[in-house]
């Protein structure tokens, strides 16, 4: 099978076809699925989570999907921060692009990070290497994580669970607008008290 029709086969039935035929281990199936595609970014998340919601309910599929998208986006995170100054990843590192992004991190840490990871359609494995090569902690970026991963797939449960409620009830997508905008002011002043703790610290 080539890689057209490796892509192919991501369709919205066959990946539920494929999660009821290993309904037997459990939950696992739902985690892995959006797990891998933080190591492999032509994956389609959307699909993934659209089927897990199907399979599982809006809630549970939601939380399978969370929990999968940011242990991937965590691990990645992790491998580079510990292998990103080797030889093997130094042409990462010596990209203009990548060297501007990962200053651009470094100045701005947690804000735009959760931001872009709001939005389904960013690519997040490029925000995940990049912030492996950059100076902002792992309680940060996981802060980062949980928070703008939960927002957007939550975002893609609720659009993928019940597509016509969205349109017959606008007021539903007020309310997850407002969910971002209190998620992103909790997250800056969590950042706000843990860069002074880390100023504290280091004083």
């Amino acid at each position: 099978m080539g890689f057209e029709g490796f892509q192919e086969f991501f369709t919205l039935e066959n990946i539920k076809d494929l999660l009821n035929e290993y309904r037997s281990f459990g939950p696992v199936p739902a985690i892995l699925l959006p797990f891998f595609e933080a190591f492999l970014p032509f994956l389609p998340l959307f699909i993934f989570v659209m089927a897990n919601t199907n399979a599982f309910g809006l809630w549970v599929g939601f939380l399978l999907s969370w929990i999968g998208s940011s242990l991937g986006a965590l691990m990645v995170f992790l491998l580079v921060k510990k292998y990103g100054h080797t030889k093997v990843l130094t042409f990462l590192k010596n990209n203009k692009q990548v060297h501007k992004l990962t200053n651009w991190v470094d100045h701005h840490g947690f804000g735009p990070i959760f931001v872009l990871l709001c939005f389904p359609f960013t690519p997040s494995a490029v925000v995940n290497v990049v912030a492996g090569l950059s100076h902002i902690n792992m309680i940060q970026y996981s802060l980062a994580v949980l928070a703008g991963k939960l927002v957007m797939i939550f975002t893609i449960s609720f659009v993928g669970y019940d597509i016509p409620s969205l349109i017959k009830q606008p007021i539903r997508t007020a309310i997850v607008l407002i969910i971002i905008f209190i998620l992103w002011y909790v997250g800056k002043r969590i950042e706000v008290r843990l860069n002074k703790s880390l100023e504290r610290h280091n004083g």
